[in-house]
């Protein structure tokens, strides 16, 4: 099954040369499990030509807002909308959650209550699932058709499924504890309070459960692209 990555901002440069970009990480994350991958840098506008040149689609994490004045966030929108139409499926994560919902009848902007970052529990029709959040940004108006399928009481439309063809997650189930360490020791001094920055420092280390939503991830794709093709 083919995936398109659309790519909706760079990676940390700082912690490139360790971790690659944004869609090396999802390709680690998800690879092994039937999916191939093509890329589309989305931010810099490169736009695919339509949807079907894939069999579904990603979309991942931003340092952008979705309510940034950019070129390409009006025609990614129209993307995202013109997947939903075509049936395909399609999964997105952080940015990638807010923008699905933003385009599809939803509302995301940055939160008043400010960052959550670190290690996170959240609650989940199936148990408590831990993720590694990093945002300010979240969505807060529900679109039309989606159900929350995961929530804390600082973020509670943590994770979406609109029926069997879209599924998102604010949390970050591609980053590993490294990664968001470096994050918080580099693109997030002086951006992230300390008073939230340290204590997720300190509380790192603990069981996630990133491998739980590969096989989720993966197993919608390819549930979906099947359904498609009956």
């Amino acid at each position: 099954m083919r995936i398109g990555i659309l790519i909706t901002g760079p990676s940390p440069e700082a912690l490139e040369p360790d971790y690659g970009t944004y869609a090396d990480m999802f390709e680690r994350f998800l690879g092994g499990r039937g999916l191939t991958f093509d890329r589309w840098s989305v931010h810099e506008g490169d736009m695919p030509p339509a949807p079907e040149v894939c069999d579904g689609w990603l979309v991942t994490g931003s340092k952008h807002g979705v309510y940034d004045d950019l070129p390409w966030i009006a025609p990614l929108m129209g993307f995202l909308r013109a997947v939903e139409a075509s049936g395909l499926p399609m999964v997105g994560i952080c940015f990638g959650h807010q923008i699905i919902a933003h385009a599809l009848g939803g509302r995301a902007e940055k939160f008043k209550g400010g960052w959550a970052v670190g290690l996170t529990e959240y609650a989940t029709p199936t148990g408590p699932l831990t993720l590694y959040g990093y945002h300010q940004d979240q969505v807060v108006d529900l679109p039309p058709g989606a159900e929350v399928i995961a929530s804390t009481a600082f973020c509670p439309m943590a994770g979406l499924r609109y029926g069997n063809q879209i599924l998102t997650y604010q949390p970050h189930p591609e980053f590993d504890a490294a990664f968001v360490r470096g994050l918080l020791e580099s693109r997030a001094v002086g951006v992230v309070p300390d008073d939230v920055r340290l204590p997720a420092l300190a509380g790192l280390d603990g069981p996630n459960d990133n491998a739980r939503v590969a096989a989720e991830l993966a197993d919608f794709l390819l549930a979906g692209h099947k359904a498609r093709a009956a």
